[in-house]
């Protein structure tokens, strides 16, 4: 009897790999009912754009010994390469870009066991929060049709907020996992710089400030992918502290008094939504009754001067990037196969010159140093992940007439708390401690120093207990399905 729909959401990607090693089910089934749930749902949401059907016939024949081996999951369409497949980066400019290695994190999912099954869905170059491109469409936040899910890692987050797989690939070089998570009601981490290889295909993507890992709905989930891809590659320039023991490990084994700063100051001095705010307070009110000693204080650096140096350094590589694979492919980048704010920012891209990109890259250095010194009184920072809660697809639409700087403002002014850490190199992860009063997620950040991802996790672990929300579900899921449940699986639940 085949696996139901509606038990197959209710585990996360721990719990489907102990059902296959325990023979309740096959990595087949499973790998059905992740098919059967995306053809289900991806007519609503449009979160996946391939599925490689094909992939099942041979899965389980040799599956590793590893807690995710059999698990079904997704790789973003980011030019994170597999061979002889599409990524094509949410652009007309590299519609139809086949890659031509394996990125390491393609041959890490495959040791540990995972099956990329497809490709979810960006905005085009990841670049906004609204995913919505003239190459696939719009993709729909499952828990309210009408609002963006975030960007860039929009699919992956609809796909697992939706039940469709339990854990996606997902890339952060402003936000980019962060934010999808807290819009769609998931676990997002950004790990140290370092800790996950971008190779072989690139080295230090913006200045250091991209990071891979995944969305997933718990904080186990998370802290075995960091097991899967964590570790340096040949020629990495970056290589974060080794990890005393497995991140899964770390997952119910409790922190120890932590000095914990707070804030609902936001970075760029705009408002803050009060239900975020609240959210932030009542999070560190949790805290502190576990223990640990909280302290309201916001690191502090100049906003302008970096904003302005995330521009100059983001449309540089989004230039690159376009002018590269263009030519790969014959193409020129022109208004025609690139959106209206893409086409802005290339062309301002191609106008930065050396001179200000090194003087960007020491803006970056200030601001690295300053948030240094906080972080050596504090052993972690509790912020909001977005300064409001999920917009209208309008909102951050990318056929809008914005210049390039405006384009840059515009979208990092909802998620303000999160693009520095990108700069700093810090562990940084959304959880989706809370729900507003419209029923819109709402994700709280926690920020930890350099190297130090394990007390992100074991704090994550903690607050997932204090305040549970894996029984959350959005109104577009799997769940709902009516198909009679299997009796072998529901004993094993």
């Amino acid at each position: 009897m085949a696996m139901q729909l509606g038990e197959y959401a209710r585990f996360d990607g721990i719990g489907l790999a102990e059902l296959i090693r325990g023979g309740q089910v096959t990595s087949r089934e499973v790998g059905d009912a992740a098919l059967r749930a995306i053809e289900r749902l991806n007519p609503i949401l449009n979160c996946v754009l391939q599925t490689y059907p094909d992939r099942i016939a041979a899965w389980g024949a040799t599956l590793p010994d590893g807690v995710l081996a059999g698990v079904p999951t997704l790789l973003k369409d980011v030019y994170k390469f597999e061979k002889g497949t599409l990524s094509e980066g949410g652009s007309l400019l590299t519609k139809g870009l086949v890659g031509w290695y394996d990125s390491e994190v393609v041959l890490r999912l495959r040791r540990a066991g995972l099956v990329i099954l497809g490709r979810s869905t960006i905005p085009e170059l990841a670049w906004a929060s609204t995913c919505d491109t003239r190459l696939a469409g719009l993709t729909r936040n499952p828990w309210n049709l009408d609002t963006y899910p975030g960007g860039s890692s929009s699919g992956a987050a609809v796909a697992v907020a939706s039940g469709m797989v339990p854990i996606a690939h997902a890339s952060d070089g402003g936000g980019s996992t962060r934010g999808p998570a807290a819009y769609t009601g998931l676990v997002g981490l950004k790990p140290t710089r370092g800790r996950v290889s971008d190779g072989p295909g690139s080295a230090d993507p913006n200045a250091g400030m991209s990071a891979h890992l995944a969305v997933t709905r718990t904080v186990r989930d998370t802290a075995a992918m960091l097991d899967v891809l964590q570790g340096p590659a040949v020629g990495d320039p970056h290589q974060a502290p080794l990890p005393e023991r497995p991140f899964l490990e770390e997952v119910g084994r409790a922190p120890r008094k932590l000095a914990i700063a707070f804030t609902t100051q936001t970075f760029d001095g705009n408002p803050l939504d009060p239900e975020i705010a609240d959210a932030v307070r009542q999070t560190a009110g949790v805290l502190a009754g576990l223990g640990h000693a909280l302290t309201e204080e916001s690191p502090r650096f100049s906003w302008p001067g970096f904003i302005q140096a995330t521009h100059v350094i983001w449309s540089a590589g989004m230039a690159y990037t376009c002018d590269v694979l263009g030519e790969r492919l014959g193409r020129t980048p022109s208004a025609e196969n690139l959106m209206r704010t893409s086409w802005a920012t290339y062309r301002y891209g191609k106008s930065v010159t050396a001179h200000e990109y090194l003087a960007a890259l020491d803006e970056y250095n200030g601001v690295r140093r300053e948030l240094g010194a906080f972080f050596e009184r504090y052993d972690l920072l509790v912020t909001p992940t977005t300064t409001q809660l999920a917009l209208p697809h309008a909102a951050h639409n990318q056929d809008q007439d914005f210049s390039a700087e405006e384009w840059t403002r515009h979208i990092f002014t909802p998620e303000s708390f999160t693009p520095v850490f990108n700069v700093t190199g810090q562990p940084a992860i959304s959880l989706p401690l809370f729900v507003s009063r419209n029923g819109s997620q709402i994700g709280i950040q926690l920020v930890g120093r350099f190297g130090d991802d394990a007390t992100l996790i074991r704090l994550s672990s903690v607050l997932e207990n204090a305040l549970p929300w894996r029984d959350r579900r959005p109104g577009i899921h799997v769940s709902t399905s009516a198909e009679t449940p299997s009796t072998r699986i529901a004993a094993a639940h």
